[in-house]
């Protein structure tokens, strides 16, 4: 199973960021755990901190991957485009935040993402991206 991990704006930075709302794993880190927890599946990892990169990788691959899992960061809010994206393809999405979006400020509770994902975790640290392969298995 080919599934494709996009992680949007400053995630980048997870392990030195905010430890105490995102950890101190790297994601790359974390990236080798899901390899070994799932050897079945094959992983191609993206991160760009700028929009039109995301869509861009998200049509790249929105026809042929057998799932996207989407941290799409502070894009979550404000990128109609990446929703628009996410509608245009055929791959399903299931679209994840490492922490919980609804129980921060008012701002992060709108999502332009999640009525066009398959499905939303949110506020499960890392382990989100692992119920989200769960889903796709």
């Amino acid at each position: 199973m080919n599934i494709a991990i996009i992680n949007g704006p400053n995630l980048n930075l997870l392990g030195t960021r905010e430890p105490d709302v995102y950890g101190n794993q790297t994601f790359e880190q974390y990236l080798e755990e899901l390899k070994t927890i799932y050897p079945q599946c094959q992983f191609h990892y993206f991160q760009s901190n700028i929009e039109g990169e995301l869509i861009d990788e998200i049509q790249r691959i929105g026809f042929t991957y057998d799932g996207i899992i989407l941290n799409p960061g502070g894009y979550t809010h404000t990128s109609v485009a990446l929703g628009d994206a996410i509608a245009a393809i055929t791959t399903p999405v299931v679209e994840v935040h490492i922490s919980n979006i609804f129980g921060r400020e008012e701002f992060r509770k709108l999502s332009h993402i999640s009525a066009k994902a398959k499905g939303v975790i949110s506020g499960l640290g890392l382990k989100g991206y692992a119920l989200a392969v769960g889903y796709f298995l």
